[in-house]
């Protein structure tokens, strides 16, 4: 056991308390893997992530995150908690203009976008229109009428997310999901919102993440990756918005997403509100 620098980061929130915490072990080196599953079961956060040298060149570190029962070889806001952690306490990238973070699904760029951090989202590894049972299943746990489900997604690049599109922002923050439905599901429902044109910051999007037996993300990055590159590809996205999510939660996460370069970006901001060390 030694002393460690720790971060627990807010993200997708400019507010410190209204976003998606994840905690950051910034030097994990020598930690078994039981040690990570336990230290990620005790913070009981949706993610840690233990940050280690990396194995290849091209990256400027290497991270591995945890779920409180298992590990992701990708996430979204343990991406850009990470990041930031890994800045704060003194990291520096190979580039100038941008950090690339080794992680179980291989690399992955993080640049500044509008004083922002920003990940590109990996691919999707799983692409496609769910079947009928898929769908019968995910409209049943959420108690929402199968005609009422506008498109539908498999946009798994980590997570096993299944995307629903319902025709509004008010349809998505009516769902009340069944618990006993939910077991084994991850779920992202998105409806569009009516921003406001002189408002660039004004979202056009209400996303939902729902998981397991009662589990919501406030604000969850790979699922905005995912979404956005179907809402894109699918015209019923522009290739710059927002997102907004954890409203029916009480918080306030903005996801900015923008396509450049070929490539899918989902920023937010981050902000550190607890730093310091913890014994590992």
């Amino acid at each position: 056991m030694r002393t460690r620098p720790f971060a627990q980061v807010n993200v997708f929130s400019t507010d410190p308390v209204l976003g998606n915490p994840v905690a950051v072990v910034v030097d994990g080196s020598g930690l078994t893997d039981a040690e990570m599953r336990r230290f990620a079961s005790w913070t009981n956060l949706s993610e840690t992530t233990f940050l280690l040298e990396p194995t290849t060149p091209e990256a400027d570190y290497r991270v591995r995150i945890f779920t409180p029962t298992g590990e992701y070889p990708f996430a979204g806001h343990p991406t850009l908690g990470s990041a930031h952690a890994w800045l704060e306490a003194g990291g520096r990238p190979r580039a100038a203009d941008r950090i690339v973070q080794e992680c179980g699904a291989g690399l992955v760029t993080v640049r500044e976008d509008g004083g922002r951090w920003a990940f590109a989202g990996p691919p999707l590894t799983r692409y496609e229109r769910p079947d009928d049972g898929a769908l019968d299943r995910a409209a049943a746990a959420l108690r929402i009428d199968r005609g009422d489900v506008l498109d539908a997604s498999w946009l798994v690049n980590g997570p096993d997310w299944l995307g629903l599109r319902l025709a509004s922002a008010e349809q998505v923050l009516a769902i009340r999901p069944d618990p006993a439905l939910m077991d084994g599901l991850k779920l992202g429902v998105v409806g569009p919102l009516d921003p406001d044109p002189a408002d660039p910051a004004a979202p056009a999007f209400e996303v939902r993440a729902l998981k397991g037996a009662g589990q919501e993300d406030p604000a969850t990055g790979s699922l905005n990756a995912g979404v956005a590159r179907w809402l894109m590809d699918t015209g019923v996205a522009p290739e710059r918005y927002v997102a907004a999510q954890g409203t029916a939660l009480g918080r306030a996460g903005r996801v900015h997403v923008c396509a450049a370069d070929g490539e899918i970006w989902v920023g937010g901001a981050t902000t550190t509100v607890v730093g310091g060390t913890v014994a590992l």
